[in-house]
């Protein structure tokens, strides 16, 4: 009886797992406007609180909302007009991609560089899979993939941007075309670029 008075006893204090809604909590965003610029006042507290790169998902969060940006002492700032939900909306996108695990659903995770290929590996199941969105980190880019202000390319739309805009890709360049629909091949004039990210008209 003694025994399994202390079998209880120790029972009773072991924690519950937590599912992955209760063991990942990340901060509401905060959005605030700047002029012709919105900045994500906290992007650093939930970059920690993803255990992420705070410039991995600064480049995802560019890339999600079709805009140029800049970090600066942990806070993003962004062309155009966006709200709360707007970042709230890309940083679920990151977590989805780059931190829950699609087995368990936790978040327990590492981003691993396997043969080339970007890779989120889970340290409670054992899963792993490769990424598939592009935030432009890779360093194998190519001479003939650079994208330049000022130069023509030929480029097939492959995605549309959350403001409508045809998005294509070029090495590790994300450029956004204006008035493209998917499946598009068109010739575009980059008109400015930022980081990874280009801006473009149809020529």
């Amino acid at each position: 009886m003694e025994y399994e008075a202390s079998l209880d006893r120790a029972l009773a204090d072991v924690p519950d797992i937590a599912s992955s809604g209760e063991r990942l909590s990340v901060p509401d965003a905060a959005a605030q406007t700047d002029g012709a610029f919105t900045r994500f006042t906290n992007l650093s507290a939930v970059a920690d609180a993803l255990n992420r790169d705070a410039d991995h998902i600064h480049r995802f969060v560019q890339q999600t909302l079709a805009t140029s940006g800049k970090l600066s002492e942990g806070v993003g700032r962004y062309n155009g007009d966006f709200d709360d939900r707007d970042f709230e909306a890309a940083v679920d996108d990151y977590a989805d991609e780059y931190v829950r695990c699609s087995e368990c659903g936790l978040p327990d995770t590492r981003l691993v560089q396997e043969d080339q290929t970007l890779m989120l590996r889970c340290d409670a199941c054992g899963a792993f899979r490769p990424v598939s969105k592009n935030t432009g980190s890779s360093s194998t880019q190519t001479q003939d993939d650079d994208v330049e202000a000022g130069n023509t390319y030929t480029v097939k739309v492959t995605d549309t941007g959350r403001k409508g805009d045809g998005v294509a890709h070029r090495g590790d360049y994300t450029i956004f075309v204006p008035g493209a629909s998917e499946g598009d091949v068109v010739d575009v004039y980059i008109e400015n670029t930022s980081g990874t990210l280009a801006f473009s008209r149809i020529a």
